[in-house]
């Protein structure tokens, strides 16, 4: 699932949830729930592969793509600080995965090994585009939604 997806709707449960700890927790949970449904990814495979000298065009994409949910969570939400945090969450389970990828450990490979490999067991799946694409737009529409609540 693209950053954008992730964002908004750790937004939107920090806009929600009262509860500061509670929405937090929900928000880093999301990530991996948002994972087990289709969903269509870019490429991040030099990225992967620390292959650093053809990286800048999926450097790119991640740098739009997270400027672009932080600009739509700007523009819809109330802008209270929980709701930047709970994005923040939202999106830490796939940092992990990048930093394990050039910091490997056990802990890492184990966290690697469920969200790569269990959770995203659909992106291997034919699924066609349209419904990958269609889960992630009714995702956004629904996190809006909540945010202009």
């Amino acid at each position: 699932m693209i950053l954008l997806v992730h964002l908004l709707f750790g937004a939107a449960i920090g806009a929600s949830i009262k509860n500061i700890i509670l929405a937090i927790i929900l928000a880093f949970l999301s990530h991996y729930f948002l994972d087990l449904l289709p969903h269509a990814e870019y490429s991040v495979g030099s990225i992967r592969k620390s292959r650093w000298n053809r990286a800048l065009p999926e450097l790119l994409k991640i740098l739009l793509d997270f400027s672009l949910g932080i600009v739509l969570i700007f523009i819809f939400s109330k802008n209270y600080p929980i709701i930047y945090i709970c994005a923040f969450f939202a999106i830490l389970p796939d940092g992990f995965s990048v930093i394990s990828n050039h910091f490997p450990n056990k802990i890492s490979a184990i966290h690697n090994k469920l969200h790569l490999d269990k959770i995203h067991f659909l992106k291997n799946k034919k699924i066609s585009n349209f419904w990958r694409i269609l889960t992630q737009a009714a995702i956004v529409i629904i996190s809006v939604i909540l945010l202009r609540a």
